[in-house]
């Protein structure tokens, strides 16, 4: 008996055209890193690599200001440190000294 792959539609990669002005600096960028580098096969993954390493680091800037903040905010060090006591017990049980 041989199974036979089925793909699986996701939504999230159907493709969609769009079109983006963007300067010949940039084109030549996308162009040159998609030839030199061989990252993929076509100059759309080098943009798709690139906004999503963006996205990412907009979003770990964003976390590390949100826990910067919370570790300035007396209630929630407070909160922190009643957990850390709660459970210093446990942690010393289940940790290796």
């Amino acid at each position: 008996m041989t199974r036979r792959s089925t793909p699986i539609y996701h939504p999230e990669m159907a493709k969609v055209k769009r079109t983006y002005n963007l300067s010949e600096r940039t084109i030549r960028t996308v162009r040159d890193i998609s030839e030199r580098y061989g990252l993929d096969r076509s100059q759309d993954a080098v943009v798709e690599l690139a906004v999503e390493d963006l996205e990412r680091r907009l979003r770990h800037a964003e976390e590390a200001r949100v826990w910067a903040a919370a570790a300035e905010d007396p209630d929630f060090r407070r909160e922190a440190e009643d957990l850390e006591a709660a459970y210093r017990s446990a942690d010393a049980q289940t940790w290796p000294a």
